[in-house]
């Protein structure tokens, strides 16, 4: 099966360099709200129009929406370009290892996350560890509604680390300190700019690969070290009850980040299904994508044009070529 997918594949990029007409394949690609997915799924948008001759549509869409459509296998969204584990495992115990209705990719890439401030408050307040951020004098200097609590970026809307995050403020014991706030990742990176252009205290959930490392120079806070005891994580796709019966009191282990796609791909685009199966990227890649995108306001689009057109021979390998 695979020497024939490989084939097919070999013989739709070689149709196209001749000129010939090749049977269009069709891909949804779901688009998560964070800078890296956005990036990766425009990537492999490229790659499928540019160098397979398909036809892909990007579709924005939650953990949940994107997961449950690729479920489905309807074509309404067949991939997830950026699944971060541990952090959406309750879809992927759900979907790949019970429903087997979605496949993850064998290539990934490392990532790590915990929470962040800007180097500058940090080395003025001895901020060094999470548990300084529930130090009331740090706490006053993050209040900047008034309410007695300083506020903390924990994530998006919809996103899986966000729930994680929201457990993590209660099981430090910083409840009492800090505020978790849930907003768009765009207001998050213009909030972190204002702070540090005001000498203003702030702290967000940071994570790499980001582009936030390239744009200011901030720092993450220790944490205790992992211990698969204290992280019982429990996410409102399993359980209403899930903030009473999770118990997250200890750092991320490090990740393991990849792309996932439903498996009904292999008979409706078999060329793209094989492509997304050899699809690979490094951390490196990602910071930098997302860096073009966040960093320099440049549109995901010709970010990724442009680094298929530099890195044909990867792109090659990709295709079985």
């Amino acid at each position: 099966m695979k020497h024939t997918l490989r084939t097919l594949s070999l013989a739709l990029v070689t149709a196209l360099a001749a000129g010939q007409a090749v049977a269009s394949e069709t891909v949804r690609i779901g688009v998560p709200s964070w800078t890296g997915a956005q990036a990766i799924a425009n990537l492999l948008k490229v790659v499928v129009e540019s160098r397979i001759g398909g036809t892909a549509e990007l579709v924005p869409g939650t953990n949940a929406t994107i997961f449950q459509a690729m479920d489905q296998g309807k074509g309404d969204i067949d991939v997830h370009p950026d699944v971060w584990l541990p952090n959406q495992e309750s879809f992927t115990k759900k979907y790949v290892d019970g429903a087997g209705t979605v496949s993850l990719s064998k290539n990934s890439y490392e990532g790590n996350q915990g929470f962040c401030v800007s180097k500058q408050f940090g080395q003025a307040n001895d901020i060094t560890d999470i548990a300084d951020l529930g130090r009331p004098d740090v706490a006053m200097k993050m209040d900047s509604d008034g309410n007695g609590k300083g506020e903390m970026w924990i994530g998006a809307p919809g996103w899986a680390s966000a729930n994680v995050n929201e457990v993590k403020v209660r099981d430090y014991g910083l409840m009492d300190f800090i505020e978790p706030v849930r907003a768009e990742e765009s207001v998050k990176t213009a909030r972190v700019k204002d702070s540090i252009a005001k000498n203003e205290g702030y702290a967000f959930y940071c994570y790499k690969p980001h582009a936030i490392w390239y744009m200011f120079d901030v720092k993450m806070l220790t944490e205790p070290t992992y211990d698969p005891a204290k992280y019982v994580m429990v996410q409102p796709s399993d359980s209403a009850d899930w903030f009473e019966k999770s118990m997250v009191a200890t750092k991320d282990a490090l990740k393991n980040v990849q792309i996932a796609w439903s498996n009904s791909l292999a008979d409706r685009s078999p060329a793209i299904f094989e492509f997304l199966q050899g699809f690979a990227l490094t951390a490196d890649d990602v910071s930098n994508f997302a860096f073009e995108i966040s960093g320099n306001g440049r549109d995901p689009a010709d970010v990724a044009k442009e680094w298929v057109e530099a890195n044909s021979e990867r792109v090659d390998g990709w295709l079985g070529l």
